[in-house]
């Protein structure tokens, strides 16, 4: 992914798979095996949102935490603020509590 471009293979999961568990998140990394899985409610959602939650999750590959290294990786995305307001819609709109904070 070119937003994570200066660590080749870093950014790399072992798999990336829908799950229907995720009930209060996006999606989810562990680095350990650099599995990544997505929530099923993503799908539906446009491709811009489903490209942030993808490079979030990519990038706890890189950075594990969300500290300010992490969220300045995660701001190369043009649309980062965008797709997260968007999320914070769905979430309030939904009655969820799904920050990735």
């Amino acid at each position: 992914m070119r937003y994570l471009h200066e660590y080749p293979g870093a950014a790399r999961p072992s798999s990336v798979r829908w799950v229907n568990n995720q009930n209060g998140r996006w999606g989810s990394c562990t680095p350990a095996d650099r599995t990544i899985r997505l929530s099923h409610r993503v799908q539906d959602m446009p491709d811009w949102v489903l490209d942030y939650v993808l490079l979030h999750e990519l990038t706890h590959l890189v950075v594990p935490s969300h500290n300010s290294a992490f969220w300045d990786l995660v701001s190369r995305y043009p649309r980062a603020e965008r797709a997260r307001g968007f999320l914070e819609g769905v979430s309030a709109a939904a009655g969820l509590d799904m920050s990735d904070d």
